[in-house]
């Protein structure tokens, strides 16, 4: 089956972190720019990070950017989302998605189905 399977999330204390893991099965997740999406109750989708095929060049959101790495390893077929310094309003669904670099834009390809991230005390 050719899917993205998003898995790592959880319920975490603001200052903690996580990593969220993005896994490709049925095709080879080298040859894509990957990224990352996160959307909350009531807010509008938003793009936190994404990277690219070619040379692994990576982007970030300003409200992640120093807090968020994203990372590939094209052996296990898989990106990473390591995530330090949570705070609350880093709670959301959070996805991975075929995208476009450096915009980090939803290229219409492949989508996951997501994994909750729950800042709280």
């Amino acid at each position: 089956q050719v899917q993205l399977v998003e898995s790592g999330g959880g319920l975490v204390q603001p200052g903690g972190s996580l990593r969220l893991s993005c896994a490709a099965s049925g095709f080879t997740l080298a040859y894509y720019a990957i990224g990352w999406y996160r959307q909350a109750p009531g807010k509008e989708r938003e793009a936190v990070s994404c990277i690219s095929s070619s040379d692994g060049r990576t982007y970030y959101a300003d409200s992640v950017k120093g807090r968020f790495t994203i990372s590939r390893d094209n052996a296990k077929n898989t990106v990473y989302l390591q995530m330090n310094s949570l705070k609350p309003e880093d709670s959301a669904h959070y996805y991975c998605a075929e995208v476009s670099v450096p915009t980090c834009r939803y290229s219409g390809g492949y989508w996951g189905q997501g994994t909750q991230v729950t800042v709280s005390s």
